[in-house]
């Protein structure tokens, strides 16, 4: 019997934000919304989902009087990728 899919990391937004945050460790909000195309109100909901899971960790602080919120990837993040991954290639038969 195969693995399961994660079902967190299984939807197309977050699989995208976490996609971005494996390579880049954490980025701020503007930039992830900027290439996932995403909306923000969207985008937010998706952030949140991934923090309760412990997935990645959102700061919110201000960067020139402004606003920023930056998303990092956990430990706990990486490894829930690492298996998504790992779990795809098994449905593919390795082949990737």
């Amino acid at each position: 019997m195969r693995k399961k899919l994660d079902p967190l990391l299984h939807n197309e937004l977050r699989l995208a934000i976490m996609s971005l945050l494996i390579s880049l460790k954490s980025a701020d909000f503007p930039y992830i919304k900027e290439k996932t195309e995403a909306t923000a109100g969207n985008l937010s909901v998706q952030v949140q989902k991934l923090k309760d899971a412990g997935y990645i960790e959102v700061e919110k602080g201000y960067k020139d009087n402004y606003p920023q919120t930056t998303c990092t990837i956990t430990a706990q993040g990486i490894a829930a990728f690492e298996a998504y991954v790992n779990t795809l290639k098994d449905y593919l038969g390795g082949s990737i």
